[in-house]
């Protein structure tokens, strides 16, 4: 996988991210305690998935610049 690709996942996480951000606020004002625990282990694994693909990135990077 490329840099560049890298990159265009990690962007596709952070857009995740924002989603699930957004559904957390929705549930934040709900009683639902359950449906917030889902979206917070959601961001959490995306959180994951970003810091992964960027640390990936990072990696080839500083191979193609040797």
């Amino acid at each position: 996988m490329s840099t560049e690709d890298s990159l265009k996942r990690a962007e596709e996480l952070l857009a995740r991210l924002g989603k699930a951000r957004a559904d957390l606020e929705r549930v934040s004002g709900s009683e639902d305690s359950e449906e917030a625990i889902a979206v917070l282990t959601e961001l959490a694994e995306i959180a994951k998935q970003v810091e992964a693909e960027l640390g990936k990135a990072r990696r080839e990077a500083e191979s193609e610049a040797e």
